[in-house]
C-alpha cells in the first residue's frame, strides 16, 4: 500500500511519458482505473488500483464532433434540457462512427436548427463550426420532415391548401409537401420552419395538433435511433 498520487503522475511512472503527454491521456478518456475511465489528471490512485492505457490511445486533439440526438416525447423538454442527456451512458450501441468517446465531446455544443416547440425527435448539437454555420446560413433551404398527429376532419380541399395556400404571420406561404402516412398522422415536408407555422396551419384546416415528430433534416434521417439515446454524426454525412 502507497500514499495516493495524482493519475497523471502515476500514468508517467508507467508508460515513461512525459507530464503534458500523461494528461493528454487521461483528459482524451484513454486512461481507465480499474477499468472506468477517468479524464481528471488530479484523481488520486493508490498501488493496488489498476491504471490501463487503452491500447488505441492517440496524443492527438480531439477532434470537433456532431451529435444527433432523438428527443424523447416528455412534457416540458427542451433543448437545454435534452443536451443534459447526452452522455457516455445513452450513447445508441449501434452508433458505427467508430469514434472513441471523450467527455470533451459534451463541452461547447451549440443546437442547430431548433425544434418546432412541444415537438419530439431529431435534434442536432455541434461542436464544429462548419456544421453550425451550414444549419444557420442555409436554415431556409434545408428541408426538414415531420410525422404530425392530427385529430379532426379534414374538408375536402384541406389537403390542397395544407401544400400551398395558406399564410401565416401575415405572410403567404410558400409550397410545401404534406401528404397521409396513415389515418392519423400527416407528412410534412418543409423549409424554412417557423416556429408555430405547422400548428398554425392545421388549425387553418380544422385539425388538431396531438403530437410531432421531426424524423429529418436535410439529407440526415433519425432513422433507428431511439428516444433518448444519440450519435455521433458520421464523417461523410452531409445535411
Amino acid at each position: 500500500m502507497t500514499d495516493p498520487v495524482r493519475l497523471s503522475k502515476r500514468l508517467v511512472e508507467l508508460i515513461s511519458c512525459s507530464r503534458r503527454e500523461a494528461e493528454l491521456y487521461i483528459v482524451g478518456g484513454w486512461v481507465m482505473v480499474d477499468g472506468q475511465v477517468v479524464d481528471k489528471p488530479q484523481f488520486m490512485v493508490s498501488q493496488p488500483e489498476k491504471i490501463e492505457l487503452h491500447p488505441e490511445a492517440s496524443l492527438v486533439p480531439v477532434a470537433p464532433v456532431t451529435i444527433l440526438f432523438h428527443q424523447p416525447p416528455v412534457a416540458g423538454m427542451d433543448a437545454n434540457s435534452a443536451q443534459q442527456l447526452i452522455c457516455a451512458d445513452t450513447r445508441a450501441v449501434d452508433d458505427l462512427s467508430g469514434i472513441h468517446i471523450s467527455k470533451q465531446h459534451f463541452a461547447r455544443l451549440q443546437q442547430g436548427t431548433p425544434l418546432e416547440k412541444n415537438a419530439s425527435g431529431l435534434l442536432v448539437f455541434t461542436q464544429d463550426f462548419r456544421v453550425a454555420r451550414k444549419l444557420f446560413d442555409d436554415a431556409a433551404t434545408i428541408e426538414q420532415e415531420y410525422i404530425v398527429e392530427i385529430a379532426g376532419e379534414l374538408p375536402p380541399d384541406g389537403l390542397k391548401k395544407l401544400n400551398h395556400g395558406l399564410s401565416f404571420n401575415g405572410r403567404a406561404l410558400l409550397p410545401i409537401k404534406v401528404s397521409w402516412q396513415n389515418e392519423t398522422r400527416l407528412r410534412f415536408a418543409l423549409k424554412g420552419a417557423q416556429s408555430g407555422q405547422i400548428v398554425h396551419m392545421c388549425k387553418s384546416v380544422g385539425l388538431q395538433v396531438l403530437a410531432m415528430k421531426r424524423i429529418r433534416i436535410g439529407r440526415i434521417s433519425m432513422a433507428k435511433l431511439q428516444p433518448g439515446l444519440w450519435r455521433y454524426l458520421m464523417p461523410y454525412e452531409r445535411f
